[in-house]
């Protein structure tokens, strides 16, 4: 399906095909367990030679619909869910990162990746150089160990909205035999498709646009299918090297392209368990289904917030890359030409306490602890999200203590900035 159709007809069509008699939407599969007839037909599924569900925590049929709409939307050979981004970072690193392996990342992450990474996957004795994603070439790959894995970085990052060189980070991760991670979580890919720029695996929380209404938290996992990971076999033994918990088989050997998906599925979900629910997937589908027609009007209200504040002398500055002097405008335009994302962050004269008295003036504008669904929402991410950072790491993570994370919604444009002007004047 996904070579034939575009981008559009992916998120109503892709996933489920309904066979004759059968029901027109997705169904939802709530249930944890499947029937078979034979002893023998539960063997084959449990030793993999198989395809097919037996138990939830592994695979639902209403689950693997929704993966499949996302790997063909994002091009991808296959995808899998999972309970929410973080779990969806998480499992992308670990497939292929044990006690003792390391790998680099972009300094400008979400807070609740730079801590897993940086301070929880640490403990697991998996460590984690950070860089700064602006930085040339040569500095980033200086970064790089002997026992380095992967490279990491997200598109457009939450919530410094910084535009990834997804070109340049695959270049430098190639080099290095190395699979490049990209979380696409703000543009999602009806406006950026890191794989055709040479990313191999892309991550989501499909919490945020992909969802939409901020009904359901999840994440996903897509592989390119484009990483040769026989290649670089004595790096990734997980995938080339026989497994012991299944009969000595071989992912890449039995699973082709497929084999970073399968041991994500076959020994992380098995053992750790962060399994979407078939509800959850069922209301992310329906998000999906509309995606192609929320991100433009995302992104047109944004330009209009963007270019609001742009001109108001009460705002110090304003980060957006649709704005054409802004420092990533250029980026935005190779990866995204047609938009980027609706989250746009800027800073008041007069600092952290201004900032925090204009977001109480808000009337349209909710305060919440998310972002990037169809309502608009604000967030101060140094008294929130990322409270546990001191300031020097703020800084280092790109974020101004009087930073504001304004998340425009598909509301009116006007009533938007109607809201802006009056909390400001407030």
């Amino acid at each position: 399906m996904a070579k034939q159709f575009k981008p559009e007809t992916l998120c109503v069509q892709a996933g489920w095909t309904p066979k004759k008699g059968e029901p027109r939407v997705l169904p939802i599969y709530q249930s944890t367990t499947f029937k078979y007839e034979t002893s023998e037909q539960m063997a084959r599924l449990f030793d993999l030679e198989e395809n097919g569900y037996f138990y939830t925590r592994l695979q639902n049929p209403t689950n693997d619909a929704v993966a499949a709409k996302i790997a063909a939307l994002e091009g991808g050979v296959a995808a899998m869910l999972t309970s929410s981004g973080q779990s969806a970072n998480f499992y992308a690193i670990f497939n292929i990162c044990q006690a003792g392996d390391h790998f680099v990342c972009s300094s400008t992450i979400y807070g609740g990746t730079f801590n897993l990474f940086g301070v929880t996957m640490k403990k697991l004795g998996i460590d984690v150089t950070f860089v700064n994603p602006d930085a040339p070439e040569e500095e980033i790959s200086a970064a790089f160990r002997p026992n380095t894995k992967a490279l990491f970085g997200e598109t457009i990052s939450n919530p410094t909205l910084e535009v990834l060189d997804i070109e340049k980070f695959a270049h430098i991760a190639h080099s290095h035999g190395v699979p490049l991670i990209v979380d696409n979580t703000f543009p999602t890919p009806i406006n950026c498709r890191p794989f055709e720029w040479g990313a191999d695996i892309v991550v989501h929380s499909t919490t945020k646009y992909m969802d939409g209404h901020a009904t359901s938290v999840g994440g996903a996992i897509v592989d390119s299918g484009n990483f040769n990971w026989d290649a670089y076999a004595d790096k990734f033994p997980g995938l080339c090297t026989p497994d012991e918990s299944y009969h000595g088989l071989t992912y890449t050997k039995a699973f082709g392209k497929m084999a970073y998906i399968t041991k994500a599925t076959a020994q992380l979900m098995r053992d750790l368990g962060s399994i979407q629910s078939p509800q959850n997937a069922f209301l992310l589908n329906i998000g999906l289904e509309t995606l192609h027609l929320r991100m433009p009007q995302h992104c047109k209200n944004a330009q209009a917030v963007a270019e609001y504040l742009s001109k108001n002398d009460k705002v110090a500055w304003v980060n957006y890359c649709g704005l054409p002097g802004d420092k990533y405008h250029e980026l935005a335009q190779k990866y995204m030409p047609n938009g980027s994302c609706g989250v746009v962050t800027f800073g008041l004269k007069g600092g952290r306490e201004v900032s925090i008295k204009f977001m109480d003036s808000l009337k349209l504008a909710a305060i919440v602890t998310h972002v990037a669904d169809a309502r608009t929402c604000v967030l101060h991410p140094a008294s929130h999200t990322h409270r546990q950072l001191s300031d020097e790491q703020l800084m280092k993570a790109g974020i101004r203590p009087d930073l504001i994370r304004f998340s425009v919604g598909i509301e009116n444009a006007d009533d938007i900035i109607a809201d802006i002007e009056q909390a400001l004047n407030a």
